[in-house]
């Protein structure tokens, strides 16, 4: 839209003042504007046009690299998903053995002990057996058997022996 000098401008002279002159007519500014700005919008409209293929090639590239570093990013997780399973078979394995050498040493152990229970209770065995028969036999009003003692009484030469559960 034309400014307010640009509407007084129309109404300059177009000649110099003196002798008469044909008619002028007034300047058309638009036509003028549009000439002159007519080469530089078209490099415009060109380099827009240009500026637009950049971005669509950037955006298909942009797409194909994000397709590509998807596909690597589930390769990934595949191959940590089965090195985490192997690595979890693998502590598993080492868990299960450790657990069952110890399984075997406390077995081992508890058998030792049930074997040295036994073997202390077949040495202590005739001198329990001895005892109940002379208690038995004093309850029931038996005289004693002849050299029997009582392994048991203090100052006896077993009394001395270590004692266990």
């Amino acid at each position: 839209m034309a400014g307010f000098r640009d509407f007084l401008l129309r109404f300059r002279p177009v000649g110099s003042p003196g002798r008469a002159a044909p008619g002028g007519v007034p300047a058309d500014r638009a036509a003028e504007l549009t000439a002159e700005l007519e080469p530089p919008l078209s490099l415009l409209e060109e380099a827009e046009a240009e500026a637009r293929g950049i971005r669509d090639e950037a955006a298909r590239t942009a797409a194909a690299k994000r397709r590509t570093a998807e596909r690597q990013a589930e390769e990934i997780v595949e191959r940590a998903s089965a090195r985490a399973q192997d690595l979890r078979a693998r502590t598993a394995a080492r868990v299960r053995g450790q657990a069952e050498s110890e399984a075997a040493e406390l077995l081992a152990a508890s058998e030792r002990e049930v074997s040295a229970v036994r073997s202390r209770a077949a040495a202590r065995m005739p001198a329990l057996l001895d005892r109940v028969a002379r208690l038995v036999a004093e309850e029931i009003g038996m005289p004693p058997a002849p050299g029997a003692a009582d392994p048991m009484a203090p100052g006896h030469p077993e009394e001395t022996r270590e004692r266990g559960p």
